[in-house]
């Protein structure tokens, strides 16, 4: 394949462009505010897991407790209607106030077991609001977080996205000035050879691989006409000539 020299070296801009090009989609990619906010966004769900559970386990308790003081209520107004039967005097016989009595003691006990249950309930709930409360917090601290470093992320995301966008616009250009064969030569090659399709021949040495040529190969390319499209013995990539390339 022929081309003139100023091709070969517009060759040379369109990989540097296309050199660029990979290294901001690698910086894009691999931008720390995309590993922080995937950490992040891990905690928040578990917190938020957490949440659930917690404001279920309040909810729950607060029924409970609201059972718990209706049973407190029914056995103390029961007790209060035995007292004041016995109060009132309209019970007469001996064994009717005896069992009476009893019962009175008997519920006066069951209220107490009923209200120790009350409070052992209430002490849960509390534990469970307080709880909820620290987890909220937590969830909206981590949210903020995810905010702030979501905001970083698309900031740094905007300038690479927009620096692309110029390089590439560029790389049109410049690549619309390189002859279809050439090209169509060069993006096969890039794709083949990790995004270096073309490289510059430095004194003597092969950019592409970072081999020196050796006496024969450079005596071959001493010979070719200037319009040769060479390629490296070595990694088979476009070989550009240069004013530095020491022949």
């Amino acid at each position: 394949m022929n081309a003139a020299p100023a091709d070969q070296i517009r060759l040379l801009d369109v990989q540097a462009l296309d050199q660029r090009l990979s290294q901001l989609a690698h910086k894009r990619k691999s931008l720390p505010e995309h590993a922080e906010i995937e950490s992040l966004t891990t905690d928040l769900a578990q917190l938020r897991d957490l949440l659930v559970a917690s404001t279920t386990e309040e909810s729950d308790t607060a029924r409970e407790q609201v059972k718990a003081e209706q049973d407190v209520d029914q056995v103390r107004q029961r007790a209060t209607r035995d007292q004041q039967r016995m109060d009132s005097g309209s019970v007469t016989s001996s064994k009717d106030l005896e069992s009476l009595q009893r019962e009175i003691v008997s519920l006066a006990k069951r209220q107490g077991d009923l209200e120790d249950v009350v409070l052992e309930v209430m002490e849960r709930r509390e534990s469970a609001q307080e709880r909820v409360t620290e987890l909220t917090d937590r969830v909206s601290a981590v949210q903020a977080k995810v905010d702030d470093a979501t905001a970083r992320r698309d900031a740094a995301t905007g300038e690479l996205d927009e620096e692309t966008a110029m390089l590439t616009k560029e790389r049109d250009v410049v690549a619309g000035s390189v002859p279809a064969d050439l090209l169509k030569l060069y993006d096969k090659l890039r794709a083949q050879q990790g995004g270096v399709g073309a490289a510059r021949l430095y004194q003597r040495r092969c950019e592409g691989c970072r081999l020196e040529l050796n006496i024969t190969e450079v005596n071959d390319v001493k010979a070719a006409s200037r319009d040769t499209v060479l390629r490296c013995e070595n990694c088979h990539r476009i070989l550009v000539r240069t004013a530095d390339s020491g022949l």
